[in-house]
C-alpha cells in the first residue's frame, strides 16, 4: 500500500485504527477519543511487537561487542539510520545523527556549530511561534558569545509576516532556526523560501520538523535545508529517540557535543581524537531498543504511504475545523491558510485548563495550555488554549464525539 492512491477511501482506515491497541479502550466510562497527537502518538502493535522481541530476544550493548547478539543488535539499530536516511532523502548516511528528541538535536546544533562560530554582535533569527526548544537553546549561546535574537512576527491568522523576515535579514545574521510546522496553531511556514533566502547570503538554516515530518513528506535535499530535526515518538515511534540531519560539510567542521564513549578515535591524557560521523556526535550507549523500534515504526508508516497519511489527514482537518466553527461561543485560534494537523481554540468565559478537564471526562484527550510556545500566547494575549491535534488513525466519528464533548462543557459552566 505505499504507493499514492487515487481514492484514499480505498483504504480501509478502520483495519489501520484497529493497529492501535491503546485507542481500544475506556477512560472515565467512555470510549477514549485521542486528540493529542501533537505531543505524541500512538504505536501500532508492529511496533510494539519490535520492541518486545528486542527485550526478549535480542538486547545486548552496540558498536562495542564480537558476539553474536552484541553484532545482531548493532546491525538491527544501524539499519534504522539507513531507514532514516531514504524516508527524509539525504544524500549520505553519516549525515543521520541519533539523539534523544528534537530537543537534543537543536541543543546539539546550538552549542556545537553556535559556540563555533558566533560571536559578539552576530545575529541568530527565530520565529514567534517557535516552540521553546527552538527558543532557549539560541538564547544561551547567544547569551555566551555576545550574539543576539531577531524575532520574525506573526500576524493574527498566525503566519510569518515575511516581509518583515526580509528586512531583519542583514550581513549580521548568522543562523535561521525555523518550525516547519507550529505546534501551538498548526500554520505551515514557507521554509523553501526562507532557505532560498538564506541561502542567497551564505546563512546556514536549521529547521524543526517535529510536526511536519509525521504529518508530510519530507525531502531534505529538495528543501535543501542545513539542518533538519524530529523526534520518533510523534511519528509512531517509541519516546527518548529523535534524528538530527546536517549537511556533511557542516557536521564534519563542528566539534562534538558531548563527550564520552563511542565518539572517540584514540583517547589518551594529552589528547583525544574523534570517531567518524556520524558516531562523533552521539556518545555513550544509546537508546537501542527505541533506534530498533523506530526503524518498525518507520516501515509501518511507509506501508501506508505519507502521501496517504497527509491526504486522510487533510480531510479530518478540515471536517474538524468546519464543525468546530459552527460551536457559537468557540474562537478558533490559528487560522492560516496553509495548515497541518492542529487546532487551537478557546471557549468563551471558560479556562482552557477547566475545559480540558471536563473533555477529559468525556474521555476526548486534548492538551491545554500554552503548548511550549508562550511567545505564541503572548502575540495573542491569552493565557492558553486547546489543542485538538489530528492523526491519521483518527476518525470522523473522534470529531463528533470532541464536538458533544465541547457543547457538554458549555453547559456544565453556565
Amino acid at each position: 500500500m505505499n504507493e499514492t492512491v487515487k481514492d484514499i477511501s480505498a483504504i480501509n482506515w478502520e483495519a489501520v485504527r484497529a493497529q492501535f491497541p491503546i485507542l481500544h479502550q475506556e477512560v472515565n466510562g467512555k470510549p477514549l477519543v485521542y486528540l493529542d497527537n501533537g505531543a505524541s502518538s500512538q504505536m501500532p502493535q508492529v511496533v510494539i511487537d519490535r520492541l518486545n522481541r528486542y527485550h526478549s530476544f535480542e538486547h545486548s550493548n552496540v558498536h562495542r561487542g564480537i558476539h553474536s547478539l552484541s553484532q545482531h543488535a548493532t546491525d538491527e539499530y544501524e539499519a534504522t539510520r539507513d531507514k532514516v536516511r531514504t524516508f527524509i532523502n539525504a544524500e549520505h548516511l553519516e549525515e543521520i545523527i541519533f539523539t534523544t528528541g528534537t530537543t537534543d538535536s537543536i541543543n546539539l546544533v546550538a552549542n556545537s556549530y553556535g559556540r563555533s562560530n558566533f560571536q559578539a554582535g552576530d545575529e541568530i533569527m527565530v520565529t514567534e511561534m517557535e516552540h521553546h526548544a527552538n527558543i532557549v537553546p539560541w538564547q544561551i549561546v547567544a547569551e555566551q558569545t555576545g550574539a543576539s535574537l531577531k524575532v520574525i512576527p506573526i500576524d493574527e491568522n498566525g503566519e510569518l509576516i515575511m516581509e518583515a523576515f526580509h528586512r531583519l535579514l542583514s550581513d549580521k545574521t548568522r543562523m535561521i532556526a525555523v518550525i516547519h510546522v507550529s505546534n501551538a496553531l498548526g500554520t505551515i511556514n514557507p521554509v523553501e523560501e526562507i532557505i532560498k533566502a538564506a541561502h542567497n547570503r551564505n546563512i546556514p538554516v536549521l529547521i524543526d520538523g517535529a510536526q511536519a515530518v509525521p504529518h508530510s513528506k519530507v525531502d531534505v535535499q529538495a528543501l535543501d535545508a542545513d539542518f533538519y530535526s524530529f523526534s520518533a515518538h510523534k511519528m509512531c515511534g517509541p519516546t527518548g529517540f529523535g534524528i538530527l540531519y546536517g549537511k556533511k560539510e557542516f557536521l564534519e567542521a563542528m566539534p562534538p557535543y558531548r563527550g564520552g564513549g563511542d565518539m572517540i578515535d584514540r583517547v589518551t591524557f594529552e589528547k583525544t581524537t574523534w570517531n567518524d560521523l556520524p558516531h562523533k556526535f552521539e556518545a555513550g550507549t544509546p537508546p537501542i531498543a527505541a533506534g530498533v523500534g523506530f526503524g518498525a515504526a518507520i516501515d509501518y508508516i511507509e506501508s501506508i504511504g505519507m502521501e496517504n497519511i497527509a491526504a486522510r489527514e487533510r480531510e479530518l482537518v478540515e471536517y474538524a475545523t468546519r464543525k468546530l466553527s459552527e460551536i457559537q461561543g468557540l474562537t478558533l485560534v490559528g487560522t492560516a491558510s496553509e495548515k497541518a494537523s492542529v487546532i487551537s481554540f478557546l471557549l468563551d468565559g471558560i479556562h482552557p485548563t477547566d475545559a480540558g478537564t471536563i473533555l477529559d471526562k468525556e474521555g476526548v484527550a486534548v492538551r491545554t495550555g500554552h503548548h511550549c510556545a508562550q511567545p505564541v500566547m503572548d502575540h495573542f494575549s491569552i493565557p492558553g488554549t486547546l489543542r485538538a491535534s489530528i492523526s491519521f488513525y483518527n476518525n470522523e466519528h473522534d470529531i463528533d464525539r470532541l464536538i458533544e464533548a465541547i457543547e457538554y462543557t458549555k453547559e456544565f459552566f453556565v
